[in-house]
């Protein structure tokens, strides 16, 4: 397996005047961006950077972010990307668990680098401005240097990932560049793309799937359209003028776009191929996107930071909820719930904790310096997802949430999947989150919390759900509307702060469509 510096020179190699990078004003053909990072390589020698040394950056999707990737794998140092809201508690954390050399940050990163103890005692580069005592990232890359050849080979570490760290302290996911390349080739073998395709930059570069797409544009000669900030407005407008060709988004995102006003008024015919990952996707979302879309492939991707991809759907609409079978590169099963061994499997439809194999191409070897964490997730070699789900009599898999997400209603385990799917199909539900609130008879009861787009009664949807055929133990027995669902930064739903009361509830009736 090629290191991904060396895949990198092979892509100028291949296609060197075809366009790889858009930012803005800012347009850069795989020849005229391989000199940009082949000065940042030589400028990291400036700074006494040497392979190995761990580099955060706290940076928005640019495309100085995008050239920081590729010279850190030439380099062969290890990049670091923290999520650019971070606090400087946060950041203070990240800094120390990876013993990072350097930091990299921006104007809207600033104050949590400048109130950060660690970032204190680093490196800092300032990108997009000028600091007093901080080099200048346009100064890095504004001279001349011989190409960079790779200083690492395919073993050694490319990344780091945190996880989000929703219930405790993010764990650091290290991968090697030999799985980072695997996973970029199975996810260009998996989703079809072809020469020359473009795709919107806009999921994170500290998050697998925005790094997914960047790799997977250099394999092909394609084409990674920046978008820093999602704004579903702008996404429009460059899915148009760039003429984009294939979209990876959570499905968050693709709500936003398909309920824009500009969506009705924006050329999108140029994207062919669709691709979801990250959160399950309702029913209605679904079908919405196929009837406006059309697009030629409709991916169902699921995976995680750990190990890229478990199982791919190239085909979602026809089967919703499916997750499909296992990628190219995987193995997976379903072994019934706290199971001790991964031979206790669970029957054909029957729900349990999704388990991968380690073995695979893409996997990771564990957390970095969290023994705990591997002691819980890795086990005889397969990898706990900590996901729950079933596989049919096809052998298809459905992801159905998370183990720590499962209720428990009357003794009896209830997805909250299955009813928010359910729910997203009534015309006047915008969006919904099903949760188990505490209940002194029940243990929990099935509470839906919907954002309304138009008037509509509890009665009116709990007749819909019976009508619908959910069966009478998993249908609510509580309706909360509220004004906004609340969700990461990269578009997961955050169910335990619904379970928490740290949600909107709904100021006024929205007004009737009519």
């Amino acid at each position: 397996m090629l290191d991904l510096g060396s895949s990198f020179v092979a892509s100028v190699a291949r296609d060197p005047d075809a366009l790889a990078l858009v930012d803005g004003d800012v347009r850069l053909t795989y020849r005229q961006w391989y000199r940009k990072i082949s000065t940042l390589v030589a400028s990291f020698d400036q700074i006494a950077l040497r392979p190995g040394d761990h580099v955060v950056t706290v940076l928005q999707n640019r495309w100085e972010a995008a050239t920081l990737h590729w010279a850190c794998q030439l380099a062969g140092l290890v990049l670091t990307p923290i999520n650019w809201r971070a606090k400087a508690d946060e950041l203070d954390f990240c800094i120390e668990n990876a013993e990072a050399r350097a930091v990299f940050y921006q104007d809207v990163s600033a104050e949590a680098v400048r109130n950060s103890t660690r970032a204190a005692s680093l490196q800092r580069v300032a990108v997009g401005m000028k600091v007093d005592g901080d080099p200048a990232f346009a100064e890095m890359v504004g001279g001349t240097a011989s190409d960079a050849l790779p200083r690492v080979g395919a073993d050694a570490w490319s990344i780091m990932l945190y996880t989000s760290g929703t219930t405790s302290r993010p764990k650091g996911v290290p991968r090697r560049h030999r799985a980072e390349r695997a996973a970029a080739v199975a996810h260009v073998a998996q989703n079809l793309y072809g020469r020359g395709e473009r795709t919107l930059g806009v999921m994170p570069l500290y998050h697998t799937m925005g790094v997914r797409s960047l790799l997977a544009m250099s394999l092909i000669g394609g084409a990674f359209i920046c978008l820093p900030r999602y704004d579903a407005r702008e996404a429009l407008a460059l899915i148009d003028r760039e003429r984009v060709s294939n979209l990876y988004l959570v499905p968050t995102l693709y709500h936003d776009l398909v309920h824009h006003d500009a969506f009705a008024v924006t050329d999108i015919s140029s994207v062919r191929k669709l691709g979801f990952a990250g959160a399950s996707m309702t029913d209605g979302l679904l079908k919405k996107l196929a009837d406006v879309f059309k697009p030629e492939l409709f991916v169902n991707h699921y995976g995680s930071s750990e190990i890229y991809t478990f199982t791919i759907d190239q085909n979602a609409p026809i089967k919703p909820g499916s997750a499909g079978k296992a990628g190219i590169n995987q193995h997976i099963r379903v072994v019934r719930i706290n199971s001790r061994s991964v031979d206790e499997l669970a029957a054909p439809g029957e729900e349990g904790e999704i388990i991968a194999l380690l073995a695979g191409d893409e996997a990771f070897e564990g957390y970095w310096r969290r023994p705990e964490a591997d002691a819980k997730a890795l086990r005889e070699g397969w990898y706990f997802t900590g996901d729950t789900g079933f596989i049919d009599a096809e052998g298809d898999l459905f992801v159905t949430g998370r183990v720590d997400d499962m209720i428990i209603t009357g003794g009896e385990n209830v997805s909250p999947v299955e009813i928010e799917s359910c729910l997203s199909l009534h015309p006047a539900v915008s969006e919904v989150a099903v949760v188990g609130l505490a209940d002194e008879k029940w243990g929990k009861v099935v509470a839906a919390f919907v954002k309304r787009n138009r008037p509509v009664s509890e009665a009116e949807l709990e007749q819909f759900c019976r009508t619908s055929g959910l069966t009478n133990f998993k249908r609510p027995r509580r309706y909360v509307f509220v004004d906004a669902i609340p969700k990461s930064p990269v578009g997961k739903l955050l169910r335990r702060l619904l379970v928490a009361g740290e949600y909107d509830a709904e100021r006024r009736p929205p007004p009737d469509a009519a």
